[in-house]
């Protein structure tokens, strides 16, 4: 897997040559021939934020004008030096405000860095896994809950994990309807319309779809869930039904502390353990899944974006475990990389949607389509010169 280990800034502007043309109208965006596409250096420009000489092109082809910045993943920011610390401060279970106050500046700034971090860490995934050569691996998939703006608005974050390398692979969005008795003020005091059923099997659904597409031909896939009964309706639906083997593990019945485990609930354990790892570190790492906590999400959308942010930090920076010394990463596992990343290098170049391509998903979370209706405005994502 090709990966750049300097950032596009770091690379001297006599040096620099664009590698496409960043217009997504333009021939040379996608198909790009062995020589290179043809341009012509169009002047510089000196950035304001940090005084950095900046060289221009034009596109032969189509005529349009870029500069080396548009490869950057800080295009169109003043302040280049926020996007990394904000990433790491994230993972390390920062809110928001906190963050702010740390590296002075306004608190909507890091609220919509964490947003453009989850579109890039999305791109990242889907370019990830259009390198990996096949899921040779039993798969583990479960639901991890949490909500936005009130416990009255749960959704489940459908995660598919490997069971031998915990590589995370999927995340699927599921706004599902509160369970449990509520009095009645409760239910009239958020006036949204109820979720469509059928969220948690429809999240399953599409996550097959992913893992069927990268099997071996001819091969199964063995996929591992506990016994919610969307799931099996999900696989008998699914047109791949017939090349996945499901193998369920009820969760057991809640016991009196101090009680022994049975045998049953120990082989649970030890079968759906990648996923249960995944979601403890998702409630330790991100402030706003914590347990009783003030720094709760305030959009569905923001939290599946940072979910993706946390994939990519899982997958490839951070260690499979902290125990001892070993160095491994849930990607190295899989051949994807040869040593453990670093946010710097995470966010080394911009990635270009046209050309990575997502799934209609996913798609929707990185146009900002998910709305949640209580806060009132949803700014969607309708950019056309910015990711």
């Amino acid at each position: 897997m090709t990966w750049p280990d300097q950032a596009i800034e770091q690379i001297p502007a006599t040096r620099f040559q664009p590698p496409f043309c960043p217009n997504p109208r333009c021939k040379a965006h996608h198909n790009v021939q062995p020589g290179g596409f043809r341009f012509h250096r169009h002047g510089v420009y000196i950035r304001k934020g940090d005084g950095r000489v900046v060289p221009r092109f034009l596109c032969l082809g189509c005529g349009a004008t870029f500069s080396q910045q548009t490869f950057s993943t800080t295009y169109y920011l003043k302040v280049t030096r926020l996007l990394v610390p904000v990433a790491a401060g994230l993972l390390a279970g920062s809110a928001h405000r906190q963050l702010a106050r740390s590296l002075h500046c306004a608190p909507s700034t890091v609220t919509r860095l964490s947003a453009r971090l989850g579109r890039h860490a999305m791109l990242f995934q889907s370019w990830a896994l259009k390198r990996l050569d096949a899921i040779r691996e039993p798969v583990v998939y479960d639901d991890f809950e949490s909500f936005a703006y009130s416990q009255d608005l749960p959704l489940g974050m459908g995660t598919a994990v490997g069971q031998d390398s915990w590589f995370w692979y999927s995340l699927q969005y599921a706004r599902h309807r509160r369970g449990g008795r509520r009095k009645q003020a409760r239910k009239t005091k958020h006036l949204a319309p109820e979720p469509t059923p059928g969220a948690y099997r429809r999240a399953f659904q599409r996550t097959l779809q992913l893992l069927v597409g990268k099997l071996p031909a001819n091969a199964t896939l063995e996929l591992i869930s506990d016994g919610h009964p969307e799931y099996r309706s999900g696989l008998r639906d699914h047109p791949a039904r017939r090349r996945v083997r499901h193998r369920i593990f009820p969760n057991p019945k809640q016991r009196f502390q101090g009680a022994r485990r049975t045998p049953e609930a120990r082989r649970r354990d030890r079968e759906m353990f990648a996923v249960d790892l995944l979601h403890s570190l998702i409630r330790h790492s991100q402030a706003h899944h914590r347990r009783e906590t003030i720094a709760f999400g305030r959009r569905h959308n923001a939290l599946i974006e940072r979910g993706f942010l946390m994939m990519a930090w899982r997958n490839f920076i951070k260690r499979r475990t902290e125990r001892g010394s070993d160095p491994t990463t849930p990607a190295m596992i899989l051949g994807l990389t040869d040593r453990p990343w670093s946010w710097a290098r995470l966010l080394s170049q911009r990635l270009f949607v046209k050309r990575i391509g997502l799934s209609e998903s996913w798609m929707r979370v990185y146009r900002r389509e998910i709305v949640t209706p209580q806060i009132g405005a949803n700014t969607r994502h309708r950019l056309i010169h910015a990711f």
